[in-house]
């Protein structure tokens, strides 16, 4: 009896598995993608893949069979182009399976590359379309829709042309390849080995060739076009829109008055003070640096930046904080002190802001960034007295500074929140389902982007995402969504801008982001909220983008990412894109010069390359937006 109670319960477990193997309804697509595949002697060749993608309703799964093996990132990139193909389509992938099945004479399948066609494959079994068999691409799939660039680009033309493609898409920017040849010459007992790097027009060298059309893409709806004769309407901004951040210019110009006041209290002090030559020079340097941020503040506020003079407060009292406490501290008792003072500043602060009633989306949006501010300020604050014991007092005294500064800005939070108090009472409870939603889709991004890099050198945006789990697992939700939303936005802006050091190309993509924030500041007005976080954010954005240069470019994107995503993080999503019926599923012609590269939606797409930049560029792009967090 106990034997078959045990077959019993096993055919329970496995029912799951076996619906899911095997949909009884829904749409089913087949495309083909190229891959690169090394030969016995070390060549590289490109060989045809097989993706046969069904979508069937059910509960949000992301199937995946592969044959042979794939990649660890196979799996992150198909939920990722899950994710991108409902968010395209405006539709709720928890509600539908998709069940991908890949077939491939490569020993092993990467994912990344896939990721546009497993996209395309996606939002057509969901339409119920169909998808031309003479069209192939390659590319990544990036979170906001964008084509990323892939590596054998020429490979995979030759596959697609093996296989009888008449159109190949490609990442914009990826038309010129970069091709190193060796070439071995004898000379007596010598080999003198050269190698030199030749530009290959993919698009001349396959027409020439194989008479192969050739193609940049910049965006998954033009993907979409051109694999179904499909247009699917992009989200565009209203004209009226107007973002500003007028409502914080009382609060910034008291800030800067009270901050301009204590830094010329701490230089009168410093001058005073029994510091010796070195010590005090030292001091006088970070003093000067914290007065260019005041100045920088001062430009702003003249600018009706409000909110960038506000950050820039922040900043220059964080290091003037940190040279007065310096000053003040003659022995351990001063600094153990010192810290206790702060330790009780954060308590008192997170009681204070624990029990505020929450009225509606606005003051949740405000009192959420609170909430994490104060988890920044307990990290900040242990790794002060971590410091400590260590007898470092320099770093302590630093962080004990920035942790109490930081517990000013939650704070502001706060009260900014309860200023703009508006509704129905929203529970904290409320917000675990958002905070596991948000929690996991980090994940999968972060997944993703380790899975070509590695986890040691992205190990601070692990640890960031690691913090929001932490946040989860203590009740704290609210802190929890802002951790994984920094932590997903972060990789995305990598993804976004892998391998381009071209600002026309990043200004583009920094465009395409811009709108998109203002399409979500828009759609937050239309529910009636007023998003006070997400005007900060978009102004912050617009102070880095008008400085120019890359580092800035990536910062204006990051903010502007922000901005969007604290506009949206507890509304529904909008009304479905309007679809287009195109007449013909004729390929449209193309243009061969490299100056006149077309695309569906926007005909008159200015042509720019892109190179892969040096791996440590990437690692500085990363540490560069952990360390500068938002104020």
């Amino acid at each position: 009896m106990k034997k078959i109670l045990s077959i019993l319960a096993l055919i329970i477990l496995l029912l799951p598995f076996a619906s899911a193997q095997c949909p009884e309804n829904g749409n089913t697509v087949i495309l083909k993608a190229p891959a690169v595949s090394r030969t016995s002697s070390g060549e590289l060749i490109g060989v045809a893949t097989d993706f046969v993608i069904t979508v069937a309703p059910g509960n949000g799964h992301v199937y995946v069979e592969t044959w042979p093996l794939a990649e660890v990132d196979m799996q992150a990139s198909a939920r990722l182009a899950a994710q991108i193909a409902g968010k395209v389509l405006d539709v709720d992938m928890n509600k539908y399976d998709v069940f991908i099945q890949v077939k491939s004479d490569a020993p092993i399948i990467g994912g990344p590359s896939a990721g546009g066609t497993m996209t395309v494959g996606i939002i057509a079994a969901l339409e119920g379309w169909e998808v031309r068999k003479d069209v192939m691409m390659t590319g990544m799939i990036n979170p906001d829709g964008s084509i990323g660039p892939v590596g054998g680009i020429l490979e995979k033309a030759s596959a697609a042309y093996s296989v009888g493609s008449k159109l190949f898409l490609i990442p914009e920017g990826q038309r010129i390849q970069i091709i190193q040849t060796t070439e071995q010459k004898q000379i007596g007992p010598i080999t003198q080995i050269t190698s030199k790097a030749e530009r290959v027009d993919v698009v001349e060298y396959a027409r020439e060739r194989w008479g192969l059309e050739v193609k940049e893409i910049k965006d998954i709806y033009d993907a979409v076009y051109y694999f179904t004769g499909k247009k699917i309407e992009k989200p565009s901004v209203p004209a009226n829109l107007n973002v500003d951040t007028s409502f914080l210019k009382t609060d910034a110009l008291n800030d800067y008055d009270k901050t301009l006041s204590y830094y010329e209290q701490v230089e009168n002090k410093l001058k005073t003070s029994n510091m010796g030559y070195t010590t005090y020079s030292y001091l006088k340097e970070a003093l000067n640096e914290a007065k260019s941020r005041l100045d920088e503040a001062k430009k702003a506020l003249e600018d009706g930046r409000y909110y960038t003079t506000l950050s820039l407060n922040f900043q220059a009292r964080i290091t003037i904080r940190h040279v007065d406490w310096y000053l003040n501290v003659e022995t351990d008792a001063d600094l153990e002190n010192l810290l206790k003072n702060v330790d009780d500043e954060i308590k008192s602060t997170e009681n204070a802001i624990s029990n505020l009633t929450i009225r509606g989306i606005s003051m949740l949006q405000a009192v959420a960034a609170s909430e994490e501010r104060i988890e920044q300020a307990k990290s900040l604050l242990k790794e002060a007295w971590s410091d400590y014991y260590d007898a470092n007092y320099w770093d302590a005294v630093s962080n004990a500074a920035f942790a109490y500064e930081r517990i000013q800005t939650a704070k502001f939070w706060a009260s900014l929140g309860e200023r703009y108090a508006k509704g129905n009472v929203i529970e904290r409870e409320s917000l675990k389902e958002t905070a596991r939603d948000y929690l996991d889709n980090s994940r999968l991004i972060i997944t993703y982007i380790t899975s070509m890099f590695g986890e040691v050198n992205l190990q601070e945006l692990i640890n960031l995402m690691n913090e929001g789990e932490g946040y989860y697992q203590d009740g704290k939700y609210s802190a929890a969504i802002f951790s994984a939303m920094e932590a997903r936005i972060q990789a995305e802006i990598i993804l976004d801008t892998l391998g381009i050091d071209n600002e026309t190309i990043l200004m583009d993509k920094l465009q395409r982001m811009k709108e998109n924030a203002k399409v979500a500041i828009a759609q937050a007005q239309k529910e009636g909220i007023y998003p006070v976080l997400s005007f900060s954010y978009y102004e912050f954005a617009q102070s880095y983008e008008n400085q120019g240069g890359l580092d800035n470019i990536q910062n204006a994107m990051m903010f502007y990412q922000y901005a969007k995503e604290t506009s949206t993080v507890f509304l529904e999503t909008a009304s479905p894109p309007k679809i287009i019926e195109e007449p013909t599923t004729t390929i449209p012609t193309q243009t061969t010069t490299p100056q006149a590269t077309t695309s569906p939606t926007q005909p008159e797409a200015t042509k720019s390359y892109i190179s892969l930049i040096p791996f440590a560029f990437l690692v500085g792009i990363v540490l560069g937006f952990i360390v500068g967090r938002k104020s």
